[in-house]
């Protein structure tokens, strides 16, 4: 049986913060990660769990704010979002990441807000989030103001791109990752997620980056491409990095280390153009050094979502696969030669804490059987 996930744990990262909830430790110290809670206030104030990853030293250090995703199911029971690969990428230029779980989601106060078919309304709701915890972040002396790029993941790239409209001072360009929201439930709802950038587009000043690939599972080709179309068509200042397919969902892409040769050459453009650091500085080159265990190769053994061809585990085993596979990536899934089982997400080396957490459990040996949205077990 695997271990319950761990609770999670905050650290005070300086006295100007605020109040901080104090949890148990799932935190990497290697990246200066720590969990603050950010007031947002309005008639009744809420906190919003948000987490940082800060450079050595004072700062002011530019901002690099990344929204998070959303799983199926109930916001509440989806845990903190840890992008720590992508955070490495930001230490290493010297940025501050901030990522916030927006109202609903997992320590966060309040309920999600979804706004039925509107999905226009609910990018903007959701913008409301991180402009909450904008506001605390640049008035800490760490903080530079006056250089912020925010950044964002499928519904977080959809935040991201609602974000845009308020222009908020300081921030430089934006970047959406496979952003969207499906709601199958709703009549033409590919029309109105472009429909809906058309709306943010008119209203942004600034300059953004897309990503989005043929074989994502959620957003077809022409859905992205009418978004796109739509958004420039509107006056948007905007970049399709069109990469084509990734794996068996290019909806993945931000989250696997596969995906970071795609990505990050793009962003460093995007950042030099808008005068952002680009480039890796001296100063902060320990946020390169990963020590991550390797990727084993792809094999054939099975298709990724048919948890009745895992080898060796008995149903308790192929009812967690079922709930790994609803997990964001990075993940991975291990199985030991005497049927134990373990699987992690997030953080930077989920890869070795999927063994780890297999093996508490057995006395032989666990192997990787599925990393990110491949299967490895040979």
């Amino acid at each position: 049986m695997t271990l319950p996930k761990l609770i999670l744990v905050a650290a005070l990262l300086g006295s100007s913060l605020g109040p901080v909830m104090a949890q148990s430790g799932d935190t990497d110290p290697s990246l200066n990660e720590t969990v603050v809670q950010i007031p947002k206030k309005g008639l009744f104030t809420i906190t919003l769990e948000t987490t940082l990853y800060k450079p050595d030293g004072e700062g002011p250090f530019p901002v690099a704010v990344i929204n998070h995703g959303k799983a199926y199911g109930d916001a509440r029971f989806q845990g903190r979002y840890r992008p720590a690969m992508a955070a490495r990428y930001f230490l290493q230029r010297g940025y501050v990441v901030v990522v916030p779980m927006r109202q609903g989601f997992s320590k966060s106060g309040g309920s999600y807000i979804g706004g039925g078919c509107n999905v226009e309304s609910n990018g903007k709701v959701q913008a409301e989030d991180v402009k909450a915890v904008l506001d605390h972040v640049v008035a800490q002396a760490w903080a530079d103001k006056d250089r912020i790029v925010v950044l964002g993941q499928s519904h977080g790239g959809w935040t991201t791109l609602a974000f845009g409209p308020q222009n908020y001072p300081g921030v430089k360009g934006l970047v959406n990752f496979a952003g969207g929201l499906r709601q199958e439930g709703c009549n033409s709802w590919q029309k109105a997620l472009a429909s809906g950038a058309a709306s943010y587009a008119a209203q942004t000043r600034l300059p953004s980056l897309w990503f989005y690939g043929d074989n994502d599972s959620y957003f077809t080709t022409d859905t992205y491409q009418a978004m796109f179309e739509q958004y420039t068509a509107a006056g948007g200042q905007a970049r399709l990095v069109a990469f084509g397919t990734f794996g068996s969902d290019a909806h993945n892409m931000f989250g696997s280390r596969a995906g970071q040769r795609i990505w990050q050459p793009e962003v460093s453009r995007l950042l030099a153009s808008v005068g952002l650091p680009s480039e890796p500085v001296g100063a902060f080159a320990k946020y390169g050094a990963a020590g991550l265990m390797p990727v084993p190769p792809r094999t054939g053994f099975a298709a990724l979502d048919d948890e009745n061809k895992l080898p060796l585990v008995r149903d308790t085993g192929r009812a967690a696969y079922k709930t790994y596979l609803t997990k964001f990536v990075p993940r991975a899934f291990a199985i030991g030669t005497d049927g134990a089982w373990g699987w992690a997400d997030g953080g930077e080396d989920p890869l070795r804490r999927a063994v780890d957490n297999c093996q508490r459990n057995s006395k032989a040996q666990c192997k990787l059987y599925s990393v990110d949205d491949f299967i490895v077990w040979p």
